[in-house]
C-alpha cells in the first residue's frame, strides 16, 4: 500500500507507475484486464450472472463469503452485509496468514505506531528475522532506516540498524549490527529479554544494543505462509518484548503486512461484527470462530456455496484447491480467467486502477484510492447489486 504512486496514462492505458517498485509496476501493468461474465462456463450478461449468483447463494444452507485481496473497504462492507443476510460465514486471507498475530494482540495488546512515526522518530531499527527488500522493497527507502525524519537523522546521520537472524530468516545484509537466534530458542530468548528488563538484570549483547535507542522500532513480518503457518509463539513474545521496552525506552512493534487491503478486511469486519476475521452468522448473530475459518470448514465439508470477492489468484493455494469441491461464485478482477470451474464468474475493475474507494495501509492508516482509467464494472457496484437481489427489503433498525 504505497501512498505516493504517480501514474502516467496515455489513451486510457497506464504507461508508467512513478515511484513504484518492481512489484508495484507489475501489479499496475498497463491497466488492461478482462471484462466478461460467465455462468457455468458460458458467456453471459452481467445481469444474467447476478441472477444465477443470487439463486446459488439463496439456495445455500452453509454459505461462505470470502474476502480476497484487492478490494476496497466499501466492497468489503457490502460483502459482509451479504454474509449477514444469508446467515453465512465470512472470512479473509487473515485466517491463513496472520491469525497468530491477531490472536496475540487480542490477548496481550501491542504497542505499535504509524509508519510516519517510525520514519520521524525511530533512531534504532531492529529487523527481526526479515529483510524488507524481498517482500516490502520500499519500506527501507520510504520509512526506515534510509529517509531522514523530523526528529531523527536518516541512515547516514546516525540511525542504527540491527539485524536479527532467526535461522535462515535473515535481516538486512547491510545492518550496523547483527545477531543470530536459533528458531527453537526464539521465544525463550524474547521472554528472557522481557524478564531482564523487568528485573534490571544483565543487559548485554543484543538487548544492550537495543536499549541504546531513544525510540526503538522492531520490524517483523506478520505474513505467514501455508508451509509454516504457526509462528511458534513469536508474535506474542515480540509483543511482550516491545511492551517491556516501553519502560527504559520507547518502542513500537511494526508488523509488516501484504498488500491488497488485507487490514481493511479486518477493520470492516470488526466495525460490523466486533471481530476481525472468521465470523459465523449462522445463529442469526455474529460469533467469532478464529480456529474454524474458511479452510477448516471447507476441509470438513461444512460449506456448500462460496462467494469469493476480490482477486482469486491471491487466495491461499490450500483453500483454493478445496473450493473446487463446492459451488463457487467469483466476483473480482480477472475472475473469468481463474482455473477454478466456478458456477458464476464476473470480472470487475481493480480499485486504484479502474475504480475509486478506500483502503488501509499496513499500519491501518486509511488512504483514498482513485480510478485512473476506465475498465470493467466496479467491484463494489457488482457486490452491492448482488446484495440488493438477496435482500430487496433491507431491515430497518428500530429506534
Amino acid at each position: 500500500m504505497c501512498d505516493d504512486i504517480q501514474l502516467r496514462v496515455e489513451r486510457d492505458v497506464i504507461v508508467d507507475a512513478g515511484n513504484a517498485c518492481p512489484l508495484g509496476a507489475r501489479w499496475f501493468g498497463d491497466g488492461r484486464v478482462t471484462s466478461r461474465a460467465r455462468v457455468r462456463g458460458k458467456d453471459a450478461s452481467v445481469d444474467e450472472a447476478l441472477t444465477a449468483a443470487a439463486d446459488a447463494l439463496r439456495g445455500a444452507s452453509r454459505a461462505l463469503i470470502y474476502l480476497a485481496p484487492d478490494i476496497s473497504c466499501e466492497t468489503q462492507r457490502s460483502a459482509i452485509a451479504i454474509a449477514d443476510v444469508l446467515c453465512a460465514t465470512v472470512d479473509s486471507v487473515t485466517s491463513a496468514t496472520t491469525m497468530a498475530t491477531v490472536l496475540a494482540a487480542q490477548e496481550a495488546g501491542r504497542a505499535s505506531a504509524t509508519l510516519g512515526e517510525i520514519r520521524n522518530r525511530a533512531d534504532v531499527v531492529v529487523f527481526w528475522g526479515v529483510d524488507p527488500a524481498h517482500r516490502y522493497p520500499r519500506f527501507w527507502t520510504r520509512y526506515a532506516p534510509e529517509p531522514a525524519g523530523i526528529h531523527v537523522a536518516g541512515r547516514q546521520g546516525g540511525r542504527t540498524v540491527i539485524a536479527v537472524d532467526v535461522g535462515s530468516a535473515r535481516g538486512p545484509e547491510i545492518a550496523d549490527q547483527r545477531f543470530a537466534v536459533m528458531p527453537e530458542s526464539e521465544v525463550v530468548t524474547l521472554t528472557e529479554f522481557s524478564a531482564a528488563i523487568a528485573s534490571n538484570h544483565d543487559r548485554g549483547g543484543l538487548l544492550e544494543a537495543i536499549l541504546r535507542g531513544k525510540y526503538v522500532a522492531i520490524i517483523a513480518d506478520a505474513e505467514g505462509d501455508e508451509v509454516n503457518p504457526v509462528d511458534r509463539g513469536r508474535a506474542a513474545a515480540l509483543m511482550s518484548f516491545a511492551q517491556a521496552l516501553n519502560g527504559p525506552t520507547r518502542c513500537a512493534l511494526v508488523s509488516l503486512r501484504g498488500g491488497g487491503n488485507r487490514s481493511g478486511a479486518e477493520a470492516c469486519l470488526t466495525a460490523h461484527t466486533g471481530y476481525p476475521t472468521a465470523v459465523d452468522f449462522s445463529a442469526g448473530y455474529p460469533r467469532y470462530r478464529p480456529h474454524d475459518g474458511a479452510l477448516e470448514r471447507l476441509s470438513r465439508g461444512a460449506v456448500d456455496v462460496a462467494l469469493v470477492v476480490g482477486a482469486v489468484r491471491l487466495v491461499p493455494q490450500g483453500l483454493f484447491d478445496r473450493l473446487a469441491a463446492v459451488a463457487t461464485v467469483l466476483v473480482g478482477p480477472r475472475a473469468t480467467e481463474s482455473a477454478l470451474a466456478a458456477t458464476v464468474a464476473v470480472d470487475t475493475g481493480v480499485v486504484g486502477i479502474h475504480e475509486s474507494g478506500t483502503a488501509l495501509r499496513m499500519d491501518d492508516v486509511a488512504l483514498p484510492m482513485f480510478a485512473a482509467i476506465t475498465g470493467p464494472p466496479a467491484t463494489v457496484d457488482i457486490v452491492t447489486a448482488l446484495a440488493d437481489r438477496l435482500n430487496p427489503s433491507p431491515r430497518v433498525a428500530s429506534a
